[in-house]
């Protein structure tokens, strides 16, 4: 599986941005896709994700009804709409896809990287 992250940038703080991981390879294993963030100085943390059989979603605390996840089965691509950005949510954020059916953990497969930064 390999994955292929788009749409970071830099956005004022209040801003929305859209990110996107497109998945290639052996797709049928996924059974989980979604994004994780990592922040300069901090651990990584899940932003939200996405299980296909279901639509089911999990979303990291700090991210709230503010992000959303959605999944395009056609293109085999997840998209994160963020809005409100808040200057903390600067970060690395990384797609990720799981070939189990969790929501808590990240799988084996990562994307490149996409940097969001969020200016006051």
């Amino acid at each position: 599986v390999q994955l292929q992250a788009s749409g970071g940038g830099l956005v004022q703080a209040g801003g929305s941005l859209r990110l996107s991981c497109a998945a290639s390879g052996n797709i049928a294993r996924i059974g989980v896709m979604g994004w994780y963030r990592q922040a300069p100085g901090k651990q990584r943390e899940l932003v939200a994700l996405s299980r296909s059989k279901d639509g089911t979603t999990n979303y990291g605390d700090s991210v709230q009804n503010r992000f959303t996840i959605s999944r395009d089965s056609a293109t085999n691509t997840v998209h994160l709409q963020m809005n409100s950005l808040k200057l903390e949510d600067t970060a690395v954020y990384y797609c990720n896809a799981n070939d189990r059916w969790t929501l808590t953990s990240p799988g084996p497969w990562w994307g490149q990287g996409t940097l969001v930064t969020v200016s006051s």
